[in-house]
């Protein structure tokens, strides 16, 4: 059976580059310093899984000077590389797919996605091809791969309430096999907030 590798998707989180959407409230130091501890929280939970050695896939590259102090220990480091967050995240799922593992896409922006659900995540994907936990916006969490075709990122209106609907559609096209879990929420809105750990 194949492994399952976890490749989390971030941006450096410094000011003004991350969360951009929650300056107005928490400030650019203040949204930075959440999508830092966020990006902790989901490598925690990441290796917590218990799967093969997560992947963090950032923008800029890694050896950039805005990553200096943030990158975290005992995962793989990549580059997202060129193009929309389509192209980028379909890159990413060949490339996994290609090295004969099976693949779970995430941000790191939802912390209910923690390694119990990861694991759970990587099961369904011995008796499906896809797995997916859509966000509470319209979007998903996580997209777990045991096969990918281009379909599933070309011509999506990211960061719309249509994400999840329109790839379960693609997926449905293409005959192949789906598990839905929870619907889970992100970080993206000051609304959103009240979803964090009153610990933070």
């Amino acid at each position: 059976m194949s492994a399952t590798r976890i490749v989390m998707f971030a941006k450096a989180p410094v000011p003004g580059c991350a969360k951009t959407r929650l300056i107005p409230v928490l400030g650019e130091v203040g949204a930075a310093r959440l999508a830092q501890r966020m990006l902790a929280d989901t490598v925690t939970h990441a290796l917590a899984a218990g799967l093969a050695t997560p992947e963090l896939c950032v923008t800029p590259h890694p050896d950039e000077p805005s990553w200096a102090e943030h990158l975290p220990a005992g995962v793989r480091l990549s580059d997202q590389g060129p193009g929309d967050l389509g192209q980028r995240l379909a890159t990413a799922a060949m490339r996994v797919i290609e090295d004969g593992e099976r693949i779970l896409l995430i941000g790191t922006d939802c912390p209910a996605l923690d390694g119990k659900r990861l694991a759970e995540a990587a099961a369904q994907l011995d008796h499906h091809d896809t797995v997916i936990h859509p966000a509470q916006d319209g979007g998903y969490v996580l997209l777990g791969l045991a096969r990918t075709d281009p379909s599933l990122f070309t011509d999506i209106a990211w960061s719309t309430d249509a994400v999840a609907a329109t790839t379960i559609a693609r997926i449905e096209a293409l005959g192949w096999s789906l598990f839905i879990g929870d619907t889970l929420q992100d970080i993206d809105e000051p609304a959103d907030l009240v979803a964090v750990g009153r610990s933070w």
